[in-house]
């Protein structure tokens, strides 16, 4: 079993500027917010996501977590990471059907000691429910609930920590949205004047509104925080890409060296340089940029 002590973490994470002629014409700064660099196994919001259920978990005297994920999820593979490093039992509901051999995901997930189960399509889609969490307890007995992406109540006081570490004034902050917990969490923390845009990378996006009102009403009473989605830049829904988002990473690589996940990261930096090609800030404007994670897969 491994151990994950503070030293190992690189927090703050690093926040860098990116020099960009698009950027200098339209007079608007951006700051790159570097969660991809957190820690190799535990990047970005999925660390601060997790970083209060763990302690949930231990003070509950739980010792095995269970979440839900698909076959390429990144939350997966940083349940896995969290509960080989914290001491932790870990399970794995994976959307749909065993296919072996494991893919690189899931296989990194069972090499850090994940039990890996499947639900079928439709029952997963019922993965919240009591009936679904009820079957899982009597299988499993008893574990500390996370629920697919990870965010909960327990998850937006992390995700809301990371403003606390921008030490520069800035005015937009920019995200990719999966399920809404760091968007949610991040607009918590956020001073007056400030707000976040939050670009969902699932097509039909729109219904994470009401998602995100939910998750702060739970945690804080009430809508906190200004902040917005823009959902015109999925690309064809989650996982999927097209040439022109090919194109835009390979330039960005080329331009910055940095190579920008594609399932997530990609779409938010494509719809940030979009607003500001459109002329949608004022000049003097200083937005950060979440860099969420990568779509690296470590060794195990």
């Amino acid at each position: 079993m491994g151990e994950l002590r503070s030293a190992d973490l690189q927090l703050p994470s690093p926040v860098t500027e990116l020099h960009d002629d698009r950027l200098a014409a339209r007079r608007v700064r951006v700051l790159l917010k570097r969660d991809d660099l957190i820690h190799p196994e535990l990047p970005g919001n999925k660390w601060r996501k997790l970083k209060y259920n763990v302690t949930a978990a231990r003070e509950l005297g739980l010792g095995t977590l269970l979440t839900f994920g698909g076959a390429y999820s990144n939350h997966i593979r940083a349940t896995a990471a969290a509960g080989h490093y914290w001491g932790f039992n870990t399970i794995g509901v994976i959307r749909g059907e065993e296919h072996l051999p494991l893919n690189p995901s899931l296989a990194y997930a069972a090499g850090r000691g994940m039990q890996l189960t499947y639900l079928d399509r439709t029952s997963y889609r019922a993965n919240a429910s009591d009936e679904v969490t009820d079957s899982l307890h009597r299988k499993f007995g008893d574990f500390y609930l996370l629920p697919e992406g990870g965010s909960n109540t327990q998850a937006l006081p992390g995700c809301a920590e990371l403003v606390a570490e921008l030490t520069e004034p800035f005015d937009v902050l920019f995200c990719a949205v999966g399920t809404g917990g760091t968007l949610a969490g991040i607009a918590a923390g956020l001073s007056a004047n400030q707000q976040v845009v939050g670009v969902p990378v699932l097509k039909g996006g729109a219904y994470l509104e009401n998602e995100i009102i939910e998750l702060q009403e739970r945690t804080y009473g009430s809508r906190v925080g200004e902040w917005r989605l823009d959902c015109g830049y999925h690309f064809g829904g989650y996982a999927k890409r097209t040439l022109e988002l090919d194109d835009f990473i390979d330039d960005f690589e080329s331009r910055h060296g940095l190579l920008l996940d594609w399932v997530y990261v990609a779409k938010m930096m494509f719809a940030l340089f979009d607003h500001v090609s459109r002329g949608a800030f004022p000049d003097g404007t200083t937005i950060v940029a979440l860099i969420s994670g990568s779509s690296d897969i470590p060794e195990p």
